[in-house]
């Protein structure tokens, strides 16, 4: 018997083959090979390494309820999650409407400040003379004010790093502004 055959042998010999084994002829081969016989001391140490292998977890079975069950509750969190973005777009039209309102009016009342100011002038300047004089001191605290602005906007304009630092953290606000603001996402 040659050694490849032995081992053809004693593979279908562990496949459970064993109707065209010649049982005799392959004791005898493997006598006298040491290869053959080490093939079959591997063989038998990896079955007996496979058969105390962990067996895999028993799960339970999951029945059709639990499932009806799992589909239900998607359904509602489905349907939840539509009821907010409803909710969300019916405010949404409520802002729309009364921010365009807001902002008519504001766009009138400050486009109408100057002509106030230079009706004011025209028929009762002495009027508006009266009042910039009793507003002179407030004024010059505006002009101050102004002033140190200037300057507060020059130091942080002259200083790039400075200026980089705070556009830096104004991005970054915004992503997190932004980030926050997303609508819901679905589960």
């Amino acid at each position: 018997m040659r050694c490849r055959d032995a081992k053809q042998w004693l593979g279908a010999q562990r496949d459970g083959d064993r109707a065209q084994l010649d049982a005799q002829t392959l004791e005898e081969h493997l006598h006298t090979c040491s290869v053959c016989r080490a093939f079959e001391q591997r063989q038998q140490r990896l079955d007996t390494m496979l058969a105390h292998t962990v067996t895999p977890p028993v799960y339970r079975s999951i029945s059709t309820d639990h499932i009806m069950l799992a589909v239900q509750q998607q359904r509602r969190i489905t349907q939840q999650l539509e009821d907010i973005r409803q909710q969300q777009r019916s405010r949404i039209e409520r802002m729309r409407t009364a921010g365009t309102a807001c902002a008519a009016l504001g766009i009138f009342t400050l486009s109408s400040i100057p002509l106030l100011l230079l009706a004011m002038t025209i028929i009762q300047t002495d009027l508006v003379v009266k009042t910039l004089l009793l507003l002179n001191g407030a004024i010059d605290l505006l002009i101050i004010a102004a002033q140190y602005i200037t300057l507060g906007l020059t130091l942080v304009t002259r200083d790039n790093w400075l200026l980089s630092g705070v556009a830096f953290a104004v991005v970054v606000m915004m992503g997190m502004w932004l980030r926050l603001m997303r609508y819901p996402q679905e589960a």
